[in-house]
Protein backbone atom coordinates (compact mmCIF):
# COMPACT_ATOMS: atom_id res chain seq x y z
CA UNK A 1 0.00 0.00 0.00
CA UNK A 2 1.54 3.56 -0.91
CA UNK A 3 0.95 6.53 0.89
CA UNK A 4 -1.68 8.10 -1.04
CA UNK A 5 -3.75 5.31 -0.70
CA UNK A 6 -3.22 4.81 3.18
CA UNK A 7 -4.11 8.75 3.52
CA UNK A 8 -7.21 8.11 1.36
CA UNK A 9 -8.33 5.19 3.65
CA UNK A 10 -7.69 7.73 6.65
CA UNK A 11 -9.59 10.42 4.86
CA UNK A 12 -12.58 7.96 4.02
CA UNK A 13 -12.32 6.48 7.53
CA UNK A 14 -12.80 9.78 8.73
CA UNK A 15 -15.70 11.05 6.59
CA UNK A 16 -17.41 7.81 7.40
CA UNK A 17 -16.82 8.81 11.31
CA UNK A 18 -17.90 12.19 11.19
CA UNK A 19 -21.46 11.45 9.03
CA UNK A 20 -22.16 8.49 11.17
CA UNK A 21 -23.34 10.45 13.89
CA UNK A 22 -25.55 12.54 11.57
CA UNK A 23 -27.15 9.96 10.19
CA UNK A 24 -27.86 8.10 13.57
CA UNK A 25 -29.68 11.12 14.87
CA UNK A 26 -32.29 12.16 12.48
CA UNK A 27 -34.15 14.96 13.43
CA UNK A 28 -37.12 13.08 14.82
CA UNK A 29 -38.56 16.12 17.07
CA UNK A 30 -38.30 19.73 16.08
CA UNK A 31 -38.79 22.45 18.49
CA UNK A 32 -40.63 25.79 16.66
CA UNK A 33 -40.92 28.86 18.60
CA UNK A 34 -44.41 29.93 18.90
CA UNK A 35 -44.74 32.90 20.69
CA UNK A 36 -43.58 35.00 23.45
CA UNK A 37 -45.18 37.48 25.87
CA UNK A 38 -44.76 39.27 28.95
CA UNK A 39 -47.86 39.37 31.39
CA UNK A 40 -48.23 42.39 32.09
CA UNK A 41 -49.97 42.24 35.19
CA UNK A 42 -48.35 39.29 36.74
CA UNK A 43 -44.76 41.47 36.63
CA UNK A 44 -41.54 39.16 35.74
CA UNK A 45 -43.84 36.26 34.69
CA UNK A 46 -43.87 35.42 31.04
CA UNK A 47 -45.68 32.98 28.74
CA UNK A 48 -43.74 31.41 26.03
CA UNK A 49 -45.18 28.49 23.55
CA UNK A 50 -43.20 26.23 20.94
CA UNK A 51 -44.57 23.42 18.70
CA UNK A 52 -42.77 20.08 19.27
CA UNK A 53 -42.95 17.94 15.98
CA UNK A 54 -41.74 14.40 16.52
CA UNK A 55 -41.14 12.15 13.17
CA UNK A 56 -42.47 8.72 12.92
CA UNK A 57 -40.79 6.98 15.91
CA UNK A 58 -39.78 10.70 17.25
CA UNK A 59 -38.66 11.79 20.79
CA UNK A 60 -37.18 13.96 23.44
CA UNK A 61 -34.72 12.68 25.83
CA UNK A 62 -35.69 12.97 29.12
CA UNK A 63 -35.66 16.73 30.72
CA UNK A 64 -36.34 18.84 33.21
CA UNK A 65 -37.52 22.49 32.65
CA UNK A 66 -37.30 25.57 33.84
CA UNK A 67 -37.39 25.52 37.92
CA UNK A 68 -40.50 28.39 37.42
CA UNK A 69 -42.09 26.73 34.51
CA UNK A 70 -45.63 25.62 34.68
CA UNK A 71 -46.66 23.80 31.39
CA UNK A 72 -49.58 23.13 29.60
CA UNK A 73 -49.40 20.22 26.82
CA UNK A 74 -51.86 20.26 24.01
CA UNK A 75 -51.74 16.97 21.03
CA UNK A 76 -52.42 18.98 17.96
CA UNK A 77 -51.76 15.96 15.42
CA UNK A 78 -50.60 12.16 16.26
CA UNK A 79 -50.61 10.33 19.65
CA UNK A 80 -48.02 11.52 22.33
CA UNK A 81 -46.96 8.97 24.71
CA UNK A 82 -45.45 10.82 28.37
CA UNK A 83 -44.33 10.31 31.45
CA UNK A 84 -43.88 13.44 34.06
CA UNK A 85 -42.44 12.39 37.25
CA UNK A 86 -43.67 8.77 38.78
CA UNK A 87 -46.81 9.04 37.32
CA UNK A 88 -47.57 6.18 34.68
CA UNK A 89 -47.00 6.57 30.78
CA UNK A 90 -50.05 7.79 29.22
CA UNK A 91 -50.86 8.70 25.46
CA UNK A 92 -52.95 11.28 24.60
CA UNK A 93 -54.42 12.40 21.23
CA UNK A 94 -55.27 15.13 19.52
CA UNK A 95 -57.50 17.75 21.64
CA UNK A 96 -56.12 16.53 24.87
CA UNK A 97 -53.73 17.79 27.21
CA UNK A 98 -51.58 17.12 30.33
CA UNK A 99 -49.27 19.38 32.66
CA UNK A 100 -46.29 19.83 34.38
CA UNK A 101 -45.49 21.49 37.46
CA UNK A 102 -42.19 23.54 38.65
CA UNK A 103 -39.71 20.76 39.01
CA UNK A 104 -41.17 18.32 37.48
CA UNK A 105 -39.35 15.17 35.41
CA UNK A 106 -40.58 14.74 32.04
CA UNK A 107 -39.21 11.06 31.72
CA UNK A 108 -40.97 10.00 28.38
CA UNK A 109 -42.39 12.35 25.50
CA UNK A 110 -42.26 10.69 22.12
CA UNK A 111 -44.61 9.95 19.28
CA UNK A 112 -46.33 6.78 20.00
CA UNK A 113 -46.47 5.84 16.18
CA UNK A 114 -43.58 4.41 14.47
CA UNK A 115 -45.11 5.36 10.93
CA UNK A 116 -46.96 9.12 11.52
CA UNK A 117 -45.90 11.76 12.80
CA UNK A 118 -47.33 13.75 16.17
CA UNK A 119 -47.27 17.57 17.15
CA UNK A 120 -48.01 18.99 20.28
CA UNK A 121 -48.06 22.48 21.45
CA UNK A 122 -46.11 23.34 24.79
CA UNK A 123 -47.34 26.71 26.48
CA UNK A 124 -44.73 27.73 29.36
CA UNK A 125 -45.73 30.82 32.22
CA UNK A 126 -42.28 31.13 33.51
CA UNK A 127 -39.68 33.45 35.04
CA UNK A 128 -38.97 36.61 32.15
CA UNK A 129 -35.85 35.98 33.33
CA UNK A 130 -35.47 32.18 32.60
CA UNK A 131 -33.70 31.71 28.85
CA UNK A 132 -33.62 27.84 28.96
CA UNK A 133 -36.59 26.56 29.11
CA UNK A 134 -35.35 22.55 28.95
CA UNK A 135 -32.79 21.36 29.79
CA UNK A 136 -31.41 17.28 28.74
CA UNK A 137 -31.78 15.26 32.51
CA UNK A 138 -28.92 14.45 33.61
CA UNK A 139 -28.18 10.38 34.41
CA UNK A 140 -28.79 8.71 38.24
CA UNK A 141 -25.24 7.56 39.26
Amino acid sequence: MNARSIIGAACAAVAMAVAMPVAAHDPLETVTPAFEQNIPNIPGKSVRAVVVDYGPGGASLPHVHAKSAFIFAYVLSGEIESQVNDEPKRTYRPGESFYETPGSSHLVSRNASKTEPAKLLAVFVVDTDDKELTTTAKAKE
